[in-house]
C-alpha cells in the first residue's frame, strides 16, 4: 500500500511443516500429490499445505495441468537427489538465514530509534 516491502519468512518457524510435507512425499512413494492428500496424511490444514508448497520452490514444484485436472505437486529433482540429512540441513540453513535477516532488521530498527532519541534528548 505504501510501497514498504513486507518480510515474509518462508522457512523460519515452518521447518517442521516443510519436513513433514517432504517426508509425506517420501512415504507415499507417489511422484505427484495433491495438497488434499498431503493434508490428510500429515494432519496439517489444506490451506497451510498449499501455502507451503507454493512458497518453497526450492523443495516443491507445481506440475503443469491440463483442462479439468487437479493441481499436483512433486519434490524437485535436486531435492529428490539429496539424502534426507541433506534436505534437513538445507531447510535448517534457510531457517538460519531468515533468522539472521530477522535479527538484523530488528537491530537496524532499534539502532535507528536510539539515534532519534539521542538526537532529540539534548534539545529537551
Amino acid at each position: 500500500m505504501f510501497g514498504i516491502p513486507t518480510l515474509e519468512f518462508r522457512f523460519r518457524g515452518k521447518s517442521r511443516l516443510l519436513l513433514d510435507i517432504y517426508y509425506c512425499f517420501i512415504e507415499q512413494g507417489s511422484p505427484a500429490l495433491h495438497p488434499t492428500q498431503i493434508a490428510k496424511h500429515t494432519g496439517i490444514s489444506f490451506a497451510e499445505v498449499a501455502r507451503r508448497l507454493d512458497a518453497t520452490p526450492e523443495l516443491f514444484v507445481r506440475l503443469p495441468t491440463r483442462a479439468g485436472e487437479v493441481t499436483r505437486y512433486r519434490i524437485t529433482s535436486s531435492t529428490s537427489a539429496r539424502s534426507h540429512e541433506e534436505v534437513e540441513a538445507l531447510v535448517q540453513k534457510n531457517v538460519q538465514r531468515e533468522s539472521l535477516l530477522f535479527y538484523s532488521v530488528g537491530a537496524m530498527v532499534f539502532l535507528t530509534l536510539i539515534i532519534v532519541v539521542l538526537t532529540i534528548a539534548p534539545n529537551v
